[in-house]
């Protein structure tokens, strides 16, 4: 008994090191991002490269990194990118976040705080301008770096983001798809999030864009900012106003929130939902079928990228101003197939705002 229960064991340590072993091996792989020809400009060409992300930093630099909040699991999901490329690479990590889109002074007061003891700021900006004079004062001292909000130009070295229209256009072209021009209409109830926000009007742009060629009719919008509790209220509100949609369409918070009204009032038979990000309820929701498709802009590598470029832009390294993931669409045939590596944190994660 004890040699088998040995074997057992050292079977198994040997399976847990090979595990590991590919974990590291596929952290060191290539990774697949889109690039555009004119910098900040997602309306240039664009094109899909194989990028080689650094080994180390060359000394343990001060980062700061700012985002809008940490309420869902998106911004989650970025977090533990970042936290887990400051470690690989060796660098210390501060993080502050704003509490939320409509915190445009919470979010400069941090940043001007935070800055002071750092020698690069990671922005995910609350809005797309509301920072810009912030932005250029902060860059007279030290280097910005935008992340995944898309932001005005002016101030900034690097950014590490998608096209928004591009996720947009993404859902919508699904929508679209399934009820071209001159199919029977459908209703759509739309959620893109809260206005003036560095992401929805472009997010905005593609969705509507991608629906002229189809039956898809917008019936009802209701923007907002993403917490939970707020969109369950619009949710509530675009039904008694609009009863008869046949799909809800908006943030991964929506989707979320979607998903228990829609159960509790008897229509989840009835009313489809379409998410335009992805995030660990919409995983689960796919994985259900109670969510019918979202894009996903593999939020952890944004993460990743986000640190990276800036230790880049510190050492001289840069060789892109301006890259992000290459979007993907999931929907219920394939999320077994796509999985979360790159996309969600682990569950077991939780926020984290210091790493030495």
């Amino acid at each position: 008994m004890k040699k088998s229960y040995k074997l057992k064991w050292a079977v198994a340590l040997l399976a847990t090191l090979m595990s590991s072993a590919g974990a590291s091996a596929a952290d060191n792989k290539p990774w697949l991002l889109e690039t555009w020809q004119t910098p900040y400009d997602y309306q240039s060409p664009s094109s899909i490269i194989q990028y080689a992300p650094l080994e180390r930093a060359t000394k343990k630099w001060r980062i700061c990194a700012s985002y809008p909040h940490l309420k869902d699991s998106y911004w989650l999901s970025v977090n533990y990118g970042m936290v887990d490329e400051a470690r690989h690479l060796g660098v210390a990590l501060r993080v502050v976040e704003a509490g939320g889109y409509p915190n445009v002074e919470r979010q400069i007061a941090q940043v001007r705080a935070c800055a002071n003891s750092a020698d690069i700021l990671v922005l995910g900006t609350v809005s797309f301008d509301g920072l810009t004079e912030t932005v250029l004062q902060i860059a007279e001292r030290i280097p910005v770096v935008a992340v995944v909000n898309d932001i005005a130009d002016a101030g900034i070295s690097a950014k590490t983001g998608v096209s928004w229209i591009s996720m947009g256009q993404k859902i919508g072209a699904y929508l679209a798809r399934i009820h071209p021009a001159g199919s029977p209409p459908v209703r759509v109830a739309w959620f893109p999030g809260p206005a003036g926000s560095g992401w929805v009007p472009f997010v905005e742009q593609g969705f509507k864009g991608a629906l002229v060629n189809s039956s898809a009719l917008v019936v009802v919008t209701k923007y907002g900012d993403t917490g939970k509790e707020i969109q369950l209220n619009l949710i509530e509100e675009a039904l008694e106003e609009q009863p008869g949609v046949d799909y809800i369409v908006g943030s991964a918070v929506t989707a979320e929130a979607a998903v228990g009204v829609l159960r509790a009032r008897g229509l989840s038979g009835r009313i489809k939902i379409l998410s335009d990000y992805f995030t660990h309820a919409v995983y689960r929701g796919l994985k259900r079928g109670r969510i019918v498709a979202a894009p996903t802009d593999f939020p952890v590598k944004q993460g990743r990228l986000g640190i990276e470029q800036a230790v880049r832009v510190l050492e001289g390294r840069l060789t892109m101003k301006h890259a992000g993931p290459a979007i993907q669409l999931v929907d219920t045939d394939t999320v077994d197939h796509i999985g979360t590596e790159g996309s969600l944190a682990p569950a077991t994660f939780a926020p984290t705002f210091v790493v030495e």
